[in-house]
Formats: structure tokens, sequence, C-alpha cells
């Protein structure tokens, strides 16, 4: 749920514990240009949300996530420019970039679909577009339809299947600085 003060317009989170206030900056500064998501995280998808923060590998990149839904189908996360992300000329690391943003799409797809499959993550790549001087932001998104057409290939085709997604690092105001 989202909720607006009708005499500032400050944007409220729903906690557990009743409504957070979040000024404009605070919240555009959590969420990026994404905005709050529209449902609340579950305890199971906090607690993924702890561990992935915490695990070695990902905490080395820099990254953060920052929501993961409770069906997994949603996780965004953000990459501030901090002194482990910055690299010798001042900007966001590729290479952070590049971690951060690599493990989620493989295990939102390995929960989604279940143990009778096996996913891995086979290959990835990245187009820098401008130098993130900011923090940037990442949303990844399984849908319904992804799912589907994941499941209809390998019971039709054949027993392996190779499908890219795209993910877009963006800066506050949304503008492209990464593909990954």
């Amino acid at each position: 749920v989202r909720v607006v003060c009708a005499s500032c317009g400050t944007l409220v989170e729903p906690t557990s514990s009743g409504a957070k206030a979040l000024g404009k900056g605070a919240a555009l500064k959590r969420w990026g240009p994404y905005g709050i998501p529209t449902e609340n995280q579950s305890l199971k998808s906090r607690i993924a949300r702890l561990v992935f923060n915490n695990w070695p590998c990902f905490w080395g990149s820099g990254g953060k996530v920052n929501f993961i839904s409770h069906d997994l189908r949603e996780v965004r996360l953000s990459i501030p420019l901090t002194w482990r992300t910055r690299n010798y000329v001042g900007t966001i690391f590729g290479g952070s970039m590049f971690a951060a943003c690599d493990p989620p799409l493989m295990l939102m797809i390995i929960h989604n679909l279940g143990k009778d499959y096996v996913v891995w993550d086979k290959g990835g790549g990245a187009r820098f577009r401008k130098p993130g001087r900011a923090t940037l932001y990442a949303r990844f998104i399984i849908t319904e339809a992804d799912l589907t057409e994941i499941r209809t290939a390998l019971t039709e085709a054949s027993p392996k299947l190779d499908k890219v997604f795209h993910v877009d690092l963006v800066d506050a105001a949304g503008v492209v600085h990464a593909q990954i």
C-alpha cells in the first residue's frame, strides 16, 4: 500500500510497527526511480534479504538488496558509490555493477521453477552507458509468462534452454548507466 500525506506530500512506508514517514528525498534514495514497492515483504523474504546482503560474495560487490517480494518474483537492489565500489577515476566500478546484478535472476528462477529443474547462470555481459557517479538501482522481475515460457520450452523442444534477461542499472532520475 502506498500512502501519501495529503498536506505535505510525504511518502509513508508501511512497517510491522505502524507507518513510518519517509521524506521525498529519503524514499527516492532508498527505492530510486521505481518508487516504494506496492506489496510488503514477508518474514521469509526479509530473512532472505538479510542473508543475501551478508553473503560474502554479494557483500563484496558493494550492492545491497533493498526488497524481495514474498514470492521471489521481484528483487530490487542498489549500488551506492562508496569506498568499496569506487574505481580509480571516482565512479562505480563496472565489476561491482556486474557482480551485484549477477546472482538475483538465477536465484529467482531456481526458487520459482522448483526442484524439478536445474538452473545454471552460464554467462553474462554488461554494456556500460554512463559512469555511475551516484547510487544506481536495479529491478529484477520474473513474470508468470517468463516461467510458463521456460517450462513449455523445456517440455516440448529439448531438455536444455538458454534464456536471456536484461536488467538496467539506473540512477535516481531513471537514466540508464549500464545494461546487464
